[in-house]
């Protein structure tokens, strides 16, 4: 029997609580949003919020802010004085995210931005600690690259999405853009003796790197 929902249910009976803010950010997202279920969501959430505790950065680059939910898991886990640079490359999301960031409690520790992460990015003249990338699936890897370069040896870059509902493997999606971008990351990334790397087949995909100093 396929009793994958009510695990799912089981496992988030038994995690920290996405808390009153998060839950109505995520209801809000999948009402007024189109493919809500983009937003990372509580259990994703909360991991988040934990490698943050675990690794400790003092600055965190986030490429695809979407409706703020995973920059505000993030927020979560910082200590004082770090911050989570988040990009969104799609101006007409600044009316629906802004207000939420900035409602939050960790609305100090974000820095929502507009454009384009892979050349914005680096004009910050930041050394990032972390990296959280899950914008357009098709720059995948020059969005990659972009964060190795800003990221300190040692640090941690992470890839959202990264199974991509199960299309990697789905010869009917070969020819799908955003696909094969996917695939395409995850056949690099396989072979980049730069970092140190790990899939958790969590929710759609999550893939953590080490960068090898």
């Amino acid at each position: 029997m396929n009793n994958a929902a009510e695990l799912d249910d089981y496992i988030l009976r038994h995690i920290d609580p996405e808390g009153d803010y998060l839950h109505r950010l995520y209801r809000a997202t999948n009402v007024h949003l189109l493919a809500g279920r983009m937003a990372s969501g509580h259990l994703q959430g909360r991991l988040l919020k934990m490698l943050v505790r675990m690794i400790r950065p003092k600055n965190i680059l986030e490429v695809g802010t979407f409706s703020g939910y995973s920059a505000i898991c993030m927020a979560e886990g910082l200590e004082e004085g770090g911050m989570v640079y988040t990009f969104e490359i799609n101006d007409e999301q600044e009316d629906f995210t802004r207000p939420w960031i900035e409602g939050s409690d960790v609305a100090d520790k974000i820095t929502f931005i507009i454009g384009d992460a892979i050349s914005e990015a680096p004009r910050l003249g930041i050394t990032f600690d972390m990296a959280f990338i899950d914008g357009d699936k098709r720059t995948y890897l020059p969005t990659y690259e972009m964060a190795l370069r800003v990221v300190r040896p040692g640090g941690f870059i992470l890839a959202d999405n990264t199974l991509w509902d199960g299309h990697v493997v789905d010869h009917a999606y070969d020819n799908d853009k955003q696909t094969r971008g996917i695939d395409e990351f995850n056949d690099f990334v396989a072979h980049d003796t730069r970092v140190e790397k790990v899939i958790l087949p969590l929710r759609d995909g999550l893939t953590l790197m080490r960068i090898i100093p």
